[in-house]
């Protein structure tokens, strides 16, 4: 039910003090500002006296339809049952019916829709964010801007269809309506319920406009996904719920643009500007923003990174306290930033590169500078290799780019993993998928350090003092963005991208394209010293066996003399170290030196046996690993050096359900997993998201022996019917980041004859 009111002026500071006092308060006129709203103002009319002036009741705001026509029907704001707010998307009609006083006059009565930006101090025509609507009999669809026109009479029922622009601005709008009689009086009603306007990717005259009706129904309305981490060899899929649609996401959102990334006006409307601030936002590192990265393997006074499972908890907790949320990793701020977006109405997917680089000089090459034991140099090595690394693609058009129709259109990746400041803010992006592949590393935002994540070289040098010239050990041009992934649209499987970022390996495309990047580079660096070639050895570095946690693993050196004629000397150090999936070591875990005699047409190995108790305490929280070898051919001064990292693989824990899911019947989950470790787990505790409750935690009695399985049970009462999922964590002491999901389908009570 809207406020009626009579006032004698329609200026903006009564529009917002009408906002702000109840029905029976009396209202103080305030002054009218300098720069007069562009209405005129309204004459003071007795509603009493006046019979024939044409008075708003209510206005109906057809929550169920306008749901259904613009796929909103799932926010929370949609479906509360105590004043429900309308959420719609841009270029797009949306209903209402007004109830009048008397049955509406086409030819004596005139109603214009009023609308302004609620959080805007000073809402103007000039910036978008003020906007008036006449209400016609029809209106050219060929016409930009706002329209409304009507839709129904019937008696004093008034159906209207508004459609916003196409540009509009993504905000919580409100609603005045002025309604005039002919010689007669005006009346202004002001309508609680709020409107929220979105992007609308379904509308081709939008700028977030996506073809393919699958990918923008996962990108847009999917709430939960998966998230890869892990390595190459041990790729491993973590659920996440985005949770867009729950309660106070899309308030949170419009604070974040709003107050924390200061956007205002017109900007407001751009997905280039929007996601560039969401980008900087979702981490704290500049502003107050949503979370506080840590990185240090301490999480004192916060939530681990892999504890998390969603973004719900974490936005609205930042949403109430209007404090940073600690803590996040890669994958956390890439989940973050996929929900805001998603709640916005911009399309949005969650990509994950193995071998991601981090490039601090912006070479397009990634350095490593070792000593004569192979040992890393620390004050020179600021580039670093991520095990994986998780950002964001949104979907829009990229005018900005280029004059061609479309070229540079289509995915774009923001990052808020605050990594290098762009424009003196810690984020990434957006930044064309395509101009990336096509080495175009100077077209905004951020190319160049995007192309080096997927594209760069590795660069082994070794450093003998400042007054010896850098020898060049070896390159790898195949080391970096070994795997570009997401999720596949519709199902719970991963979807190869990596050929949307760059041309395959080894072709000609892929060193003309970086040969292109690095003649724009800002800074090339000097790269290209000559290693004589040696070709009598070949040498080939790997692990034997896939590792899982607990048990020893053995790093593997083969050589493998070519010559017919000549025996090689060679001296070799192998060496195991722990380190973050950033790429930065953290523990030796193990080193061993060889000298070695590699007879001619044979083949000699050196191996490094690691068990478990020699790494068991310089485990890093994920269990990430880089192996290092360096070997010295006596004879011909050749040096060759490689590295390569890999992760310890953990178990899965298993969800099991009954084969009959029933919407509102009590359900029992049994959880279950083995414990890998030759050593009990002590302080064992399962966290559990399910559907109809709140996060659960669940402690495991006593310690759990080694090989033994770990077990625990729950209830649910799943309040929905259709897709729903499960997510489970586990943590104790010895053992940490264990996770599983199950996907299973709520089905509706069969009511019973007679019932």
């Amino acid at each position: 039910m809207g406020r009626r009111k009579w006032y004698k002026c329609n200026c903006i500071s009564c529009f917002r003090a009408k906002l702000k006092v109840n029905d029976d308060t009396p209202l103080q006129h305030l002054p009218k500002p300098k720069e007069a709203d562009a209405t005129a103002d309204l004459p003071y009319i007795d509603a009493e006296k006046d019979a024939d002036i044409l008075i708003i009741r209510e206005i109906d705001a057809c929550i169920a339809e306008n749901g259904q026509a613009h796929h909103t029907a799932k926010y929370e704001l949609m479906t509360r049952s105590i004043e429900p707010q309308l959420v719609i998307r841009r270029a797009q009609p949306f209903k209402i019916i007004l109830t009048l006083s008397r049955p509406y006059k086409e030819d004596v009565d005139g109603i214009s829709f009023i609308f302004f930006v609620e959080d805007e101090p000073k809402p103007s025509y000039g910036q978008g964010t003020l906007i008036a609507v006449p209400l016609l009999k029809r209106v050219d669809q060929k016409l930009p801007g706002w329209t409304a026109v009507v839709d129904k009479i019937d008696d004093a029922l008034l159906t209207v269809q508004i459609t916003p622009a196409h540009d509009c601005v993504i905000a919580k709008w409100r609603m005045e309506v002025d309604t005039r009689v002919i010689e007669g009086g005006a009346y202004r009603y002001s309508w609680e319920t709020a409107i929220y306007i979105i992007f609308n990717p379904w509308n081709k005259r939008d700028q977030s406009y996506m073809r393919s009706d699958e990918w923008r129904d996962e990108t847009v309305l999917n709430d939960v996904g998966l998230i890869w981490r892990g390595t190459l060899d041990t790729l491993r899929p973590t659920i996440w719920k985005y949770a867009q649609f729950d309660e106070k996401i899309l308030d949170c959102v419009l604070y974040l643009l709003g107050h924390v990334g200061k956007l205002t006006g017109n900007a407001r409307s751009d997905p280039i500007q929007i996601s560039r601030v969401l980008a900087a936002v979702v981490n704290n590192i500049d502003d107050d923003g949503v979370v506080m990265g840590n990185w240090s393997n301490s999480y004192k006074g916060g939530t681990a990174p892999t504890m998390w499972m969603d973004s719900a908890d974490i936005l609205q907790k930042y949403y109430k306290k209007k404090k940073p949320v600690k803590y996040g990793q890669c994958w956390v701020f890439a989940g973050v930033l996929t929900t805001v977006c998603r709640a916005i109405g911009l399309p949005s997917r969650v990509i994950t590169n193995y071998s991601s680089a981090h490039d601090t000089h912006s070479s397009l090459t990634v350095d490593y500078f070792m000593d004569s034991n192979g040992s890393g140099i620390e004050d020179l090595n600021s580039d670093s290799i991520w095990t994986f690394h998780v950002w964001n693609e949104v979907w829009m058009r990229r005018p900005d780019l280029s004059s061609r129709t479309e070229e540079y259109d289509g995915w774009q990746v923001i990052d808020a993993t605050p990594q290098e400041p762009s424009e003196r803010m810690y984020r990434c992006g957006p930044a064309s998928v395509e101009a990336c592949k096509q080495g175009e590393v100077l077209r905004p935002y951020d190319t160049s350090f995007l192309f080096a994540e997927v594209n760069a070289d590795k660069v082994y040098w070794r450093h003998d003092g400042k007054t010896q010239p850098l020898k060049l050990l070896g390159k790898d041009i195949q080391g970096v963005g070994k795997l570009i992934c997401t999720k596949a649209p519709g199902k719970f499987e991963r979807e190869d991208i990596t050929d949307h970022y760059k041309h395959s390996e080894k072709s000609k495309e892929e060193r003309v394209t970086m040969l292109k990047a690095l003649k724009q580079a800002e800074s090339v660096f000097s790269r290209y010293y000559i290693n004589e070639d040696f070709s009598d050895i070949h040498f080939k570095f790997h692990l034997q066996d896939s590792v899982q946690i607990g048990d020893p693993f053995t790093v593997v050196l083969e050589m493998k003399n070519r010559s017919r004629t000549k025996d090689y000397s060679v001296n070799v150090t192998l060496r195991v170290e722990s380190i973050s999936y950033v790429g930065k070591v953290k523990d030796l875990v193990k080193k061993d030196e060889y000298k070695c005699m590699v007879k001619m047409e044979s083949i000699h190995e050196v191996k490094l046996n690691v068990k478990y108790e020699e790494y068991c305490k310089k485990l890093t929280e994920q269990g990430a690993f880089v192996m290092s070898c360096m070997a010295a051919v006596q004879d011909t001064k050749f040096d060759y050096f490689t590295q390569t990292d890999f992760k310890v693989t953990k178990p899965n824990i298993k969800i099991t359900l009954p084969d009959q899911v029933i919407q509102g019947q009590e359900i029992i989950a049994d959880l279950e997993f083995d414990n890998p470790l030759p050593v009990p787990l002590k302080k064992g505790e399962f966290l559990i998201d399910a559907p109809g409750r709140r996060q659960l935690k669940i402690k495991v009695k006593g310690a759990v022996l080694d090989k033994q399985k770990v077990v625990a049970q729950f209830k649910f009462t799943p309040p929905d019917i259709g897709k729903q999922t499960i997510a489970a964590k586990f943590t104790s002491k010895e053992l940490t980041d264990i996770d599983g999901f199950i996907n299973f389908v709520v089905n509706q009570k069969v009511e019973e004859n007679g019932a």
